[in-house]
């Protein structure tokens, strides 16, 4: 193999990476099918805060056996995973924890020489957000979706105490296994209906997608719910969280699901837990324009 002609000179390189990074540097990464620079700032925000000798990279793929197959071979320390491959990592690893198990849905590798162990955080994050706000039983819930995040959801809402829970999605067969898994109703539209706590976990709303302008319901059944779960976390502010908002709904946002997660995630990977303090600065650094 030749040389690069033209190698980048040591000097454009920045300081901290040309200081920091080396043989013995710990890798992470995060397999989503649109990654986004949100992980990659929050964790490297973290490491660099805290002095640990670790690196993490977003990272996509069309092959997730062979993916899952190269963190073990390659010694990866932690992989998150996000939608389409939640599920689909599950035969691939050697352990599920009770978090991921529980509901068949992971989005969090550990690697510990070999040995993949994998959990759940989401559903952590959500149970959590869900207590502050104050959400308690009453009244219908409402899931749009039926991937690893609408599973997470219902668990956590399940958990909590709700009773009469409903899922929406367009797909019929997944929507109605995901029904039946948590005892609840499989719709194929959010017409008409008044939930108490509405969930979206879809990309409906995503940056960048095709849906990004849009809302997951109608608008007269955001308005119904007295508070609102958005799992997208780009952009900050979708029109969904801009409605409930409006309406005078509690909120859980999808920044706040992310950060939550990824600091989980990030004790997993470390074995150091950040501060609260310090996820709240790493959340702000995750999402603020390049070059802050």
């Amino acid at each position: 193999m030749s040389e690069n002609p033209h190698p980048a000179p040591a000097a454009a390189l920045p300081l901290e990476l040309r200081e920091r990074v080396s043989k013995d540097t710990r890798l992470c990464l995060s397999l989503s099918g649109r990654p986004s620079d949100l992980g990659t700032r929050f964790h490297n925000f973290l490491y660099a805060e805290l002095g640990l000798d670790y690196v993490y990279k977003a990272t996509t793929t069309t092959d997730v056996a062979a993916a899952v197959a190269g963190i073990r071979a390659l010694g990866v320390r932690g992989c998150g995973v996000s939608m389409p491959f939640k599920e689909a990592v599950i035969p691939l690893v050697d352990e599920l924890t009770a978090s991921a198990a529980a509901i068949d849905s992971v989005n969090t590798i550990v690697n510990t020489d070999g040995h993949l162990v994998a959990h759940n955080t989401d559903y952590t994050a959500v149970v959590d957000l869900l207590a502050g706000r104050g959400v308690r039983p009453g009244g219908p819930a409402v899931v749009i979706g039926s991937g690893g995040m609408a599973k997470a959801c219902l668990a956590a809402l399940r958990d909590n105490g709700f009773e009469d829970l409903a899922v929406v999605s367009r797909n019929a067969a997944t929507g109605a296994a995901l029904a039946a898994a948590y005892g609840a109703r499989r719709l194929a539209t959010a017409d008409g209906l008044r939930p108490a706590v509405l969930v979206n976990a879809t990309p409906v709303g995503m940056a960048g997608g095709p849906e990004a302008d849009e809302l997951p319901a109608p608008r007269e059944v955001v308005a119904a719910a007295a508070a609102v779960v958005e799992v997208v976390a780009v952009p900050e502010s979708t029109p969904l969280l801009r409605l409930a908002r409006a309406g005078g709904a509690a909120v859980v946002t999808g920044t706040e699901i992310a950060a939550a997660q990824a600091a989980e995630q990030f004790a997993l990977y470390t074995g150091v837990r950040p501060t609260p303090e310090q996820v709240r600065r790493a959340g702000e650094f995750s999402r603020a324009p390049r070059g802050r």
